[in-house]
């Protein structure tokens, strides 16, 4: 358990949601800017493309970001005994821009563990292989709240060659391993020339490299446009990036 945190009895409830979700995959950068939201969306599509069932989850609620990726249009959710997920390019998504619209959300402390709580609660995921969760930028009350609330959880970490990347990676892994929160591995995004500073980190923690994503000067112009999305050396990169 997160020391200071307390268990809310809608806890219960979301073990009830996530019931029939084989496997919870967090998606992370201790910085922004790694391309996280990129590499959890393409991630949650290639999955999708493989047959597998996948949600996709956009836990940045103040400045989400997966529908644009994607090109999904924004709308209020179906609600009945909770709310269902849009459908969406066969991936089952949840986004406070569903809610929100182009209305900023300037969450903070207990309004964004509330606002957690409330979705994962209320969400009716049924039965899923995966659950890619796009999780908010470093690890302050979020992702810490994730943590506990997901005892299933397994990070999958992005980094790139940035000397302030890597050392903000290198104190996320400390973390994690501190909180003995399972690891998928290491990802390097835009990878560029002879770089090795992501390798040689994943070697030094003792976590799995799971590779690297080129660096593509045409990723920007595909955004929002999934056919061109699955032309892109991000796609060919991350389909086979969880293991088994």
């Amino acid at each position: 358990m997160i020391p200071g945190k307390s268990i809310d009895p809608r806890s219960f409830a979301i073990e009830d949601r996530l019931a029939g979700v084989s496997r919870i995959v967090g998606v992370s950068g201790s910085k922004g800017g790694v391309g996280r939201s990129i590499i959890s969306s393409t991630l949650a599509l290639a999955l999708a493309d493989q047959g597998k069932r996948v949600g996709l989850f956009d836990l940045d609620f103040t400045s989400p970001s997966d529908h644009v990726v994607l090109g999904v249009e924004r709308g209020f959710p179906d609600e009945e005994f909770g709310i269902d997920p849009h459908f969406v390019h066969g991936i089952h998504m949840v986004s406070v821009a569903f809610f929100t619209g182009d209305t900023a959300v300037p969450l903070r402390g207990d309004a964004a563990t509330n606002a957690l709580l409330e979705l994962l609660a209320i969400t009716r995921w049924g039965d899923l292989d995966v659950l890619v969760l796009d999780m908010p930028p470093g690890l302050g009350d979020t992702n810490l709240d994730v943590i506990q609330l997901l005892p299933r959880l397994e990070f999958l970490l992005i980094g790139n060659g940035s000397k302030v990347v890597i050392d903000s990676v290198r104190r996320g892994l400390d973390l994690l391993t501190e909180l003995d929160v399972p690891m998928i591995g290491l990802l390097e995004n835009m990878h560029r020339g002879d770089e090795r500073a992501v390798e040689s980190l994943a070697l030094a923690a003792g976590v799995p490299f799971l590779g690297s994503v080129p660096y593509d000067r045409d990723l920007e112009d595909a955004l929002g446009d999934v056919d061109r999305l699955r032309a892109s050396a991000v796609y060919s990169a991350v389909g086979d990036v969880l293991p088994a």
